[in-house]
């Protein structure tokens, strides 16, 4: 595996921890972000993510037995071991999230603690933070499982695959909020709004990390690039379900329905903008 692919992947997952610190532009020019466009970017967020973990990621698992295009869908019999190692990669992936969720609840982790960090509580933060994150930045690594093959989009001479792009674009949008989210606390507390920017990024920087972790381990066995797949949709899924959408309907909570039809809008919006992948 060249090392200019490992370097391609972790650039495409640190664009996605760069798009954190996008979240904190905006308290340069403002005192706050409307809870409207907080509900509608969690929305398309979400929409992204489910739609690339369907059209993308199961559909590339088991792409050698369905084929979609215009004229309609196409089903092979699927063996049953790619069906088991789809699974076990799903369960995997969800066994993650849930695990991330109980390490990150069980941790006295305050925005405080970011200005007010030594090096040791630095590394505690930055432990539960690549918890929260691996996810996603292992669905990235997976989406680049095909990078320098035939079939992809043609970027500064290397073969990228669409899905890839897609993945790293849906990671992006859904990385902004969150680094609104990073950023209202600390605002608060009066830090400078370059050092939103600094630990917005901060909080995402796993990802790239996770994204070079996930390729390497899915070139190195591509039989069980269905497990990988899995693994990385799983995740995402999940996530969605248990943390994007209730953390939008919260914020939506004073709007009027709750927030429901700007979410509703948004996810619509974001399977729209995936809808290519499924004739690619």
């Amino acid at each position: 595996m060249a090392l200019d692919n490992f370097a391609f992947v972790f650039v495409a997952g640190f664009i996605t921890a760069l798009a954190t610190g996008l979240g904190a532009i905006p308290f340069f020019f403002v005192q706050d972000i409307s809870d409207r466009w907080n509900v509608a970017l969690w929305g398309i967020a979400s929409g992204i993510m489910l739609s690339a973990s369907v059209f993308g990621l199961v559909l590339e698992a088991l792409g050698e037995y369905i084929s979609v295009s215009l004229a309609g869908i196409s089903v092979s019999p699927i063996p049953t071991r790619t069906f088991l190692l789809l699974g076990a990669g799903l369960i995997a992936g969800i066994v993650l999230v849930v695990v991330a969720h109980d390490v990150i609840d069980g941790a006295d982790v305050h925005p405080k603690r970011y200005e007010e960090a030594d090096f040791r509580k630095l590394l505690l933060i930055l432990g539960i933070l690549t918890i929260h994150s691996f996810p996603e930045g292992v669905a990235i690594g997976v989406a680049f499982a095909d990078l320098g093959l035939e079939g992809g989009l043609q970027l500064f001479g290397v073969v990228v695959p669409l899905l890839a792009v897609f993945m790293t674009i849906a990671i992006s949008i859904h990385n902004i909020p969150e680094g609104v989210a990073i950023s209202i606390p600390l605002r608060s507390m009066g830090v400078p709004n370059w050092r939103l920017v600094w630990w917005s990024v901060f909080s995402s920087l796993p990802q790239p990390i996770g994204a070079v972790i996930a390729f390497y381990f899915v070139r190195l066995a591509r039989e069980f690039l269905p497990v990988g797949f899995g693994f990385a949709a799983g995740a995402m899924i999940f996530l969605v379900l248990t943390e994007f959408i209730p953390e939008a309907l919260e914020r939506g909570a004073e709007l009027p329905r709750g927030g429901r039809r700007e979410l509703c809008a948004g996810i619509a919006c974001g399977v729209l903008a995936m809808v290519p992948l499924l004739f690619v």
